[in-house]
């Protein structure tokens, strides 16, 4: 399976937010779209960089009572992997597991296309045994 086939049912909505925003409009955008972790892009469709919970949390043990008027741009991460619509399930699960990352944006002609979070990873993997053990059923039955 593609990461182009979650992205069918799944969409191409990804939250956003600009590197000049604070942390408290970052916060405020987690909680909105119900997601962990926001795309840092000017708007155009590039990536500047990621910001997640973790991040987030990380960056208020260190700074305390600050964080939340600080820029974005001051804990997003800017080495954000990245993959394509044509990649497979398999290759973002290992990636995923190996640099230990939640989510990982998809990019197609140098855009953003879509965002493919863990969730969606585990998902895929169990509608995948599902149709095996039933097809597995139908074939011992059927004998």
């Amino acid at each position: 399976m593609q990461v182009s086939t979650i992205l069918e049912t799944k969409g191409d909505l990804v939250a956003t937010i600009s590197r000049t925003a604070t942390i408290g409009a970052a916060v405020a955008e987690l909680v909105r779209h119900r997601v962990g972790a926001l795309v840092v892009s000017p708007g155009d469709g590039t990536i500047e960089g990621i910001v997640s919970e973790r991040d987030i949390v990380r960056c208020l043990s260190e700074i305390h009572g600050d964080l939340l008027e600080q820029p974005v741009y001051t804990l997003m991460s800017t080495s954000v992997h990245q993959c394509s619509p044509d990649d497979t399930i398999d290759s973002i699960m290992n990636l995923m597991t190996e640099e230990r990352i939640r989510h990982v944006p998809v990019v197609s002609d140098g855009l953003l296309c879509g965002i493919i979070s863990i969730g969606d990873v585990v998902k895929s993997r169990i509608g995948e045994l599902e149709k095996d053990r039933n097809e597995l059923m139908e074939y011992i039955t059927a004998r």
